[in-house]
């Protein structure tokens, strides 16, 4: 049984390209931009993204597509357009290239090339036609995690949110995900939840998520040079200035 259920009358869908926001965070995801949100608690920023996709237990109305609640429209409709990958996704067993491309329809090629993982197919004699174990337990865990993000770069959602998407790879691999990311997702939203430096100087806006509520937006550059409690989070500073502790 879901844990979500339908609407007894869903409401109209808003029109492709609408911003999606979260009145309980304050945080407005500009359409066909790509924004990070930092937050000095994983868990905090993993909730919000749960909520962006209404994957939350506790779905309500705080979360609008231009200006329609999740929560007024059809579960179907929600999982069309907005995809949520979290950290704990998982590849389910079988032929490795219909784990990635799930619609049957989606640029793998190009997904695995965004996400790095073109030596992970070069490893396996067999390549798309290779046989998946339960849970994708053969490969790494960097490995899983290029390779759910290349399934989640394939589905290709008006809406694609990332958690953590690059926290099990190395740096070289991680610099090479953040520069295709952008222009892969080119005309799409995108949100991706990190506290990664190479990640966050490649998004467009970055929002800064403290006790729930979004306190500060900019870029990466502008973030570090006006926001201690920012520069604690992705440089491990731990020298905040009084008024900035305030928020």
């Amino acid at each position: 049984t879901p844990d979500i259920s339908d609407p007894a009358l869903p409401a109209d869908p808003p029109p492709p390209g609408s911003p999606l926001r979260d009145a309980r965070s304050g945080l407005v995801v500009e359409p066909g931009r790509v924004t990070a949100i930092v937050s000095d608690d994983p868990d905090e920023s993993a909730r919000l993204a749960d909520r962006l996709g209404r994957c939350a237990p506790d779905p309500d109305d705080d979360v609008t597509l231009g200006g329609v609640p999740l929560t007024a429209l059809a579960r179907a409709e929600v999982r069309r357009r907005i995809v949520v990958s979290d950290t704990g996704a998982m590849l389910f067993s079988g032929r490795l290239g219909d784990s990635l491309d799930v619609s049957g329809g989606g640029d793998l090629d190009r997904a695995l090339d965004t996400a790095s993982a073109d030596d992970i197919l070069d490893a396996l004699p067999e390549r798309l036609d290779a046989q998946v174990t339960e849970r994708g337990r053969t490969f790494s865990g960097g490995q899983r995690q290029r390779l759910v993000l290349a399934r989640a770069l394939a589905a290709d959602p008006e809406v694609l949110v990332l958690v953590e998407p690059t926290s099990a790879v190395d740096a070289h691999t991680e610099a090479r995900i953040a520069a295709r990311l952008r222009e892969h997702r080119a005309g799409r939203t995108t949100v991706v939840t990190t506290s990664s430096p190479l990640m966050l100087d490649a998004v467009d806006e970055v929002a800064l998520l403290r006790g729930g509520r979004i306190v500060a937006t900019g870029t990466h550059g502008e973030l570090l040079r006006d926001r201690a409690d920012y520069r604690a989070v992705v440089t491990r500073e731990t020298e905040l200035e009084p008024s900035e502790v305030a928020g």
